[in-house]
């Protein structure tokens, strides 16, 4: 096996000593009770004995300040330490520092079967680009992201994985960071190679509490609008064609996938709390059609620079969430059917619009993915999926957990597979894993049409 040495182990160490993959170029996980690490550690602490007068820290001490910000004095001892750490594995095995693991590094993973993947949404798809923004909507606290694969609290709006994750892994691809974080990192008018490495594998725009109307949601403080959202994906657009040249950057578009899940915060924190008297000035079917109109308008939008493969999302069942049930008195669970009719004829039109869309410009393969369908099924046949309760939240408080928010771990349940919902209106990562399997396969019922992710990136279109 070809070793790819530095960038490779000092991702794998860097994850060790638990550094924010921000800081790396790849995302890779050490397995756990590895000889190789166990030797790694060994060899690090007799470097430490032997220069601890220059560096400063034992091995616990770096732990602890692994999480200081890359500008801080105290990283140099860490630097300084892998290094050090470089050094000494290099008389390694290149067999050895390319330990095979859940996201496996550069030399074992397999191809990616696209480019890249984009996301453009809301809380269902945001991997943190709020916790840069003064918002409310934040995951960026526990018990969020406790089943994650670090534990941590990423600024997704689950307990674990939300389906972005599961269908990188299925493209072959690391999970998509935030653009607000790669934007951060590559700095004002500094455009190249180096400095868009963070993006050429995709980029995630998603934004909690934003919707299709740049107003909905306002009232929780700053979001990403969808309009903003397509804004962010055009400057990508043109960063990528300054670096790699607009040929290459065409290419990449019409070959990568682009994710789009918004809307439920049109109704969420907009239409259903009649903000600025909508109901008044829009009858349920005429607000649905200007949502579609809408989303139809940024979708040709993408398609304008390139775009040729999305996969787009309808809505959830959101008068089933416990934040509906705890608000509109539901007695034994039942969902609020008002709510979900609305949502029903909002993702019809959804579907009739992309159905049209590919008529219009058959280049072009939108896969309309039926969110309400897929999570019915679950909800439907709970037992099936091994689910003890489809009402109840996870992390909450009040009847069904949807009186108040999650803001504490005592909140949360202890086991959160057992439930469908995390929160007052975020499934759990069990549900999100399902979800994101029928969007690649249709494994446990089919949501997507015409085709599904598996069948579209097969498409030579």
């Amino acid at each position: 096996m070809e070793c790819n040495g530095l960038v490779e182990v000092t991702t794998s160490f860097a994850n060790y000593l638990n550094v924010p993959k921000k800081r790396f170029k790849v995302y890779v996980e050490p397995p756990k009770n590895s000889p190789y690490v166990a030797k790694v550690e060994k060899q690090v602490n007799q470097v430490l004995r032997a220069h601890r007068p220059a560096i400063g820290y034992s091995l616990d001490d770096l732990k602890e300040r692994a999480n200081r910000p890359p500008s801080s004095p105290e990283m140099a001892p860490l630097l300084a330490l892998l290094l050090c750490l470089l050094l000494l594995l290099s008389a390694l095995p290149c067999s050895a520092a390319a330990s095979p693991s859940r996201s496996s590094s550069p030399s074992a993973a397999p191809t990616p079967l696209v480019p890249a993947l984009f996301v453009i949404g809301d809380s269902t798809a945001d991997v943190g680009t709020n916790n840069y923004l003064g918002t409310l909507a934040r995951a960026d606290r526990e018990p969020y992201g406790r089943d994650f694969d670090t534990h941590r609290p990423t600024g997704r709006f689950s307990n674990g994985r939300i389906p972005v994750d599961y269908l990188a892994e299925k493209l072959g691809l690391p999970f998509v960071p935030p653009y607000l974080e790669q934007s951060m990192r590559m700095g004002v008018g500094s455009v190249g190679l180096t400095n868009i490495d963070g993006m050429i594998q995709g980029v995630n725009y998603a934004s909690a509490a934003a919707g299709i109307l740049s107003s909905s949601g306002s009232e929780l403080g700053m979001h990403v609008s969808l309009t903003q959202q397509v804004q962010q994906v055009e400057d990508t657009y043109e960063q990528l064609a300054l670096a790699l040249g607009e040929a290459a950057t065409v290419d990449l578009f019409k070959r990568s996938v682009f994710f789009l899940s918004i809307g439920s915060n049109d109704f969420i924190h907009y239409y259903l709390r009649n903000v600025s008297g909508v109901q008044m000035h829009y009858l349920p079917w005429e607000f649905n059609q200007l949502l579609v109109n809408s989303v139809r308008q940024e979708i040709k939008n993408l398609y304008n620079i390139n775009v040729r493969k999305i996969v787009l999302m309808g809505l959830p069942p959101v008068g089933c969430a416990p934040h509906f049930l705890s608000d509109y008195g539901s007695q034994n669970g039942e969902c609020i059917d008002y709510i979900n009719n609305v949502v029903i004829e909002f993702n019809y039109g959804l579907r009739y619009m992309s159905s049209e869309f590919i008529r219009q410009y058959p280049d072009s393969m939108i896969s309309y993915c039926d969110t309400f369908e897929g999570s019915v099924d679950i909800l439907e046949n709970r037992d099936r999926y091994g689910f003890l309760t489809t009402t109840d939240a996870c992390c909450g408080l009040g009847k069904y957990g949807g009186l108040f928010i999650c803001v504490l771990p005592q909140m949360a349940c202890s086991d959160a597979s057992s439930h469908v919902w995390w929160d007052e209106f975020h499934p759990t990562e069990t549900v999100n894993r399902i979800l994101a399997e029928n969007v690649w396969s249709g494994e446990h019922t089919k949501m997507c049409y015409p085709v599904d992710l598996q069948e579209m990136v097969k498409l030579k279109k």
